[in-house]
């Protein structure tokens, strides 16, 4: 997919922060015209802190030195010199900042080398260049923000430049790959934080074995991402970048280059009024970004590795990362930050250190091995490193611990496993609710977990029991009282679930009576509560798991809430019935609005909104919450409407519930046709992926107002919607107007942004691909249709034209014979 900012100046809001913008870089471009050589450095004309930055032709980059935010450091360097947020994209002199930036210089040394000089006139940095074919040099900062050395005659013969030597950033034009006859790379180095520019850990590089991947390694040894190899369209690890070169009205191209001496990749772009970039932030993943005129800032396009605590050390030696709307580190009990300051700066690496030594000799034996103590961390993904060791049990699994001076922790989870030295990559998952979950045990020093504290402890914890047991057997009886009224008068109480009996939602729903619908889970009824608040029940059928596991799992979907996903308000658990209790959405499901004969038509400007709010509900369900939920039903009949239109995704989770039986369930069940990705017809493992693919049948189905496959008894027969999209929009159309009259609905066609329509059958396509890497991520297609980014026209997909071939030959239909293939 390709993209691209948001237009300049896209509302009215933003009309005279635009026309000042644009007055700002009309006066600095006359600032150019008229100041001779104002992007060029020389002999003659050095650059100091005291002057302007140096603009490049058209004012799209500057040169001089700056200053990073909370820092007291100074540096030369490049950055975006017409949007509002300083954004350096090199950097000179990375590891020497600059102390006083009036007495120091950019000047061109006498042996024509562009260099930096500090106070004292020491050279901090040069483009040590030798061997020069030139008599006179100059420095020259380009419109592509690089930054060359040239020929003073000819600036054309660029004897060094900055996108040889790349900081944490990637521009378009640079080529980012390695030298075959040298072994050199060009490689992102990120900062070692946010305010230092001095290189960190982290970098990004083409794999020096000669594969087309890119690995980012930790301290220049340890892989932890790859973006798979390039298949001449994609990286096979990273879809949603996918730069469709070879699509029409694509914004970017994406090349490899395998030569004889080099090979490397680059990419261009087709609109210069685009700003994007690649940068290799301090936490160690690759981001790409796109400036946002109407937003004011960067806009994250996708980032990897996704889950910031993959990142090798992000956090260090004996830290603890842990995932949440943003990846935060601390420190294991006992332990303390190892250099305070660079934690204060947001630099983890060096990690923390203990509190107190563990007591062992200098030969390697332990002293005083039963005053060793070992905290319990549960729900955390193990370090890294970790070794096996034979142990019957976690008796002798600690004890093969303790008699080794050089052990910090272990686990026992049915085998035993050591860790020696530093821990590192230990991630608490409490938070996001990880399947994976374990325990380690780590060591501490006596002090730390002494038998005094354990036995004041026991103390106090005996006292408390004693002093508030009567109390606490009091408040328990009368919970149990109050829950059993509560139930009995079916009175909610705000955030949390109530546990119904199956007695009173038999009352509640007027023994079942009044039928709301159905689908591949259940029956649902309508129902009132006492206090006249109208519910929906839900009927679980087919259902396989025992009371606990589905008490854990109601109370996880529970928790859930987001304005764009259906609300649990309570269950029943008695033997084997399984029932769950929702808000009520008085509108009723999406499916009775476009497809009945007898409801009130959706505007398109309530369609629109309806798509955009399913898309935003998915992307909660598959990026926010603690564990991803793949809803693996997304249909129109699962999509229900409030009093205003809004909609909820309904349904969500109970896919989980229902367990290995369901795919059973959804394969078989009725209305669930023409929705299901190729994934699941094949029997591979199935991602959040197979969503995005129901999603886009169910926004065609929103465009357009009718089925996407017609069913005759048991067939799929004409209809084939997608394909009719697909092809209009791949060439086989008229352009918009044609778009309009085949794919939307007759009924508010006239009244239809033209705009919204492409794009939105555009994404939709992109989502009904065949392959799973090639549709997008829930995140970019709120994004799309938020109109933040673009997107490039999809090809048709390869199972919709053979679907073609066959209506062809079944049913002489002429106009799928020349439809483009993929």
């Amino acid at each position: 997919m390709a993209i691209s900012g948001a237009p300049l100046c896209s509302s009215a809001l933003v009309l005279l922060p635009c026309l000042f913008v644009i007055a700002m870089a009309a006066l600095q471009s006359g600032v150019v015209v008229l100041a001779d050589a104002a992007d060029t450095v020389a002999a003659d004309r050095p650059l100091s802190g005291r002057q302007r930055p140096l603009v490049s032709n058209r004012g799209k980059f500057a040169l001089g030195f700056f200053q990073p935010e909370n820092s007291e450091h100074w540096y030369l360097g490049t950055w975006y010199n017409q949007i509002s947020k300083h954004t350096p994209v090199w950097v000179a002199n990375r590891g020497s900042p600059i102390s006083n930036p009036d007495t120091s210089q950019l000047t061109i040394a006498t042996n024509g080398n562009m260099v930096l000089l500090d106070n004292s006139r020491t050279a901090i940095w040069s483009t040590n260049i030798s061997n020069f074919t030139s008599n006179s040099t100059v420095g020259v900062i380009l419109d592509s923000g690089n930054l060359v050395l040239a020929d003073a005659s000819n600036t054309s013969i660029i004897l060094w430049q900055s996108f040889d030597h790349f900081g944490d950033t990637w521009l378009p034009g640079g080529k980012l790959g390695r030298n075959k006859l040298t072994g050199v790379s060009t490689r992102l180095v990120a900062w070692k934080a946010r305010n230092d520019p001095v290189p960190g850990v982290f970098s990004l590089e083409l794999d020096p074995n000669g594969t087309s991947q890119y690995l980012l390694q930790w301290n220049s040894t340890l892989q932890y991402w790859t973006s798979g190899n390039w298949t001449g369209r994609i990286f096979t690890g990273v879809p949603e970048m996918t730069p469709t070169g070879s699509y029409p009205n694509s914004l970017y191209t994406f090349d490899y280059v395998n030569g004889e001496n080099e090979s490397y990749f680059v990419y261009d772009l087709k609109d210069d009024s685009v700003l994007t970039r690649f940068v290799l932030g301090e936490m160690g993943q690759i981001q790409f970004l796109t400036w946002m005129n109407g937003a004011n800032d960067w806009m994250l396009f996708w980032s990897q590795p996704k889950a910031q605590c993959d990142v090798y050390s992000l956090c260090g030696p004996f830290s603890v990362c842990t995932e949440n709307a943003m990846a935060s580190c601390s420190c294991l009990r006992g332990f303390g930050e190892q250099n305070v300051g660079e934690w204060l700066q947001g630099d983890h690496n060096s990690g923390c250190r203990r509190n107190v030594e563990l007591q062992c000799s200098s030969n390697g034996s332990v002293v005083g091995r039963s005053t060793d103590r070992f905290h319990t961390m549960a729900n955390v993904r193990l370090p890294s490193d970790a070794e096996s060791v034979v142990a019957a049990g976690f008796d002798q699994c600690e004890e093969a611990c303790l008699s080794n001076c050089s052990c910090t922790a272990y686990s026992y989870n049915g085998s035993c496993s050591l860790w020696y030295r530093d821990l590192i990559n230990l991630q608490d998952v409490s938070v996001i609710g990880s399947q994976g979950s374990s325990a380690v045990l780590i060591r501490l020093a006596a002090s730390e977990l002494s038998g005094q504290k354990q036995k004041h402890t026991k103390k106090l914890i005996t006292f408390s029991v004693l002093a508030t047991g009567a109390v606490l057997l009091m408040m328990a009886v009368l919970v149990v009282i109050l829950r059993r009224r509560m139930v009995k008068a079916t009175t909610r109480v705000e955030g949390s679930l109530i546990s119904f009996t199956y007695r009173d939602l038999k009352s509640v729903t007027k023994n079942f009576s009044e039928k709301l619908g159905g689908g591949a889970f259940g029956s649902v009824f309508e129902g009132s509560l006492p206090d006249a608040t109208m519910v929906a029940v839900k009927k679980l059928e087919g259902f396989r798991q025992g009371e606990k596991q589905f008490r854990s799992e109601v109370s996880t979907i529970g928790n859930i809430q987001h304005v764009n996903l259906i609300r649990l308000l309570g269950f029943c658990s008695e033997k084997t019935r399984r029932l769950l209790v929702y808000e009520y959405m008085p509108n009723g499901s999406l499916d009775k609005h476009l497809f009945g004969s007898n409801q009130h038509v959706l505007s398109w400007n309530t369609r629109y909104k309806i798509a955009l709010g399913i898309a935003r509900g998915l992307d909660y369900l598959h990026e926010k919450c603690r564990d991803c939920i793949i809803h693996c039903d997304i249909k129109p009949e699962n999509i229900l409407l409030d009093g205003s239109f809004a909609p909820k995704v309904a349904d969500f989770g109970l896919a989980k519930l229902m367990g290995r039986d369901f795919s059973r369930v959804l394969t078989t069940s009725r209305g669930t046709v023409g929705y299901i990705a190729p994934e699941w017809i094949a029997g591979t493992a199935v991602t959040a992926k197979a969503d995005v693919f129901s999603y886009g049948m169910t926004l065609l189905e929103i465009v357009s107002g009718r089925r996407n496959v017609q069913e005759q008894g048991g067939a799929a027969v004409d209809g084939l919607l997608p394909l009719l999209a697909a092809s209009t929009l791949g060439g086989g159309g008229g352009g918009r107007d044609e778009l309009v009259s085949a794919v939307v609905d007759g009924r508010v066609g006239v009244n239809a942004d033209m705009g919204e329509v492409e794009r939105a059958c555009r994404v939709a396509c992109w989502c009904i691909q065949d392959d799973e890497k090639a549709r997008p991520a829930m995140a970019t297609v709120v994004q799309v249709l938020e109109g933040l980014v673009e997107i490039g026209v999809p090809p048709v997909p390869r199972s919709l034209q053979i679907l073609a071939d066959l209506a062809n030959q079944s049913n002489n239909l002429q106009f799928f014979s020349d439809l483009p293939s993929k």
